[in-house]
């Protein structure tokens, strides 16, 4: 049985609040700076794949008007998820679906302009947590980057934008997957930890336009004596209440 922290108090933004103690996985910096990194210039539609507790979708609609709809196979972070919706000022745009993602997209009629994901990205090495749902959330069993990209390449928009963040070490694996289903890269933020430490993220913009240049970013969360960065903290402002 999934053990969870006594605490339950909220996590608190500047546009909103929400619970994340029951979901697979809690807010995260990998997430937060995802799902402000990515494009929603013109978007009218959003997809949420594995949405844990809903951080990236409510952050979405803080930034933009569009529908934007969340799914993820752990019960609790649906009903989890569900409540951070209703509880929020974005409601309205807000939606969530327990359903796994290959179903999904072998059914669903409706494509997104903006798909973004924080996948499970340990591929079958090193050790798993106990706990079933933060055991899928982070590893690809449940959802590899085939079964992934497929399902991106039948739900995204000619022009749409799929955003999503994995480890670095898992970048050209990724990529040359993603080419099997006409996925481009087309914009890359490598994410360094500290200043003098090697990035071990990487934020991606794939699409089936393929670019004559990628655009490629370097992002840096901490000086080496673990202050945040200038950058770090201009980039989060608009929404930590830390940085008022």
């Amino acid at each position: 049985m999934a053990k969870y922290p006594k605490d339950t108090s909220a996590f608190h933004f500047k546009q909103f609040s929400l619970h994340h103690h029951q979901s697979s996985m809690k807010v995260g910096t990998d997430a937060i700076i995802l799902a402000v990194w990515a494009n929603t210039d013109a978007v009218e539609s959003i997809l949420d794949v594995g949405s844990g507790s809903g951080i990236i979708s409510l952050l979405l609609a803080s930034r933009c008007n569009a529908r934007i709809h969340a799914l993820d196979i752990d019960s609790a972070s649906v009903d989890e998820s569900a409540e951070n919706f209703r509880n929020s000022k974005f409601s309205n745009q807000l939606s969530v679906t327990k359903k796994d993602f290959v179903e999904y997209a072998n059914n669903c009629s409706s494509p997104y302009d903006l798909i973004v994901s924080n996948p499970p990205f340990f591929n079958n090495y090193g050790l798993k947590p106990e706990e079933e749902p933060r055991k899928n959330a982070r590893h690809a069993d449940t959802l590899d980057f085939a079964q992934l990209c497929s399902g991106v390449s039948k739900l995204l928009t000619p022009s749409g934008k799929f955003c999503l963040v994995l480890p670095k070490s898992e970048l050209q694996h990724f990529l040359e997957i993603a080419s099997r289903f006409q996925l481009h890269l087309q914009k890359q933020l490598n994410i360094f930890p500290f200043r003098k430490q090697a990035a071990n993220r990487v934020n991606l913009q794939m699409g089936f336009d393929k670019p004559e240049k990628k655009i490629t970013e370097n992002y840096t969360i901490r000086e080496n004596d673990l202050t945040f960065t200038a950058q770090h903290i201009d980039f989060l402002k608009d929404y930590y209440l830390r940085w008022d």
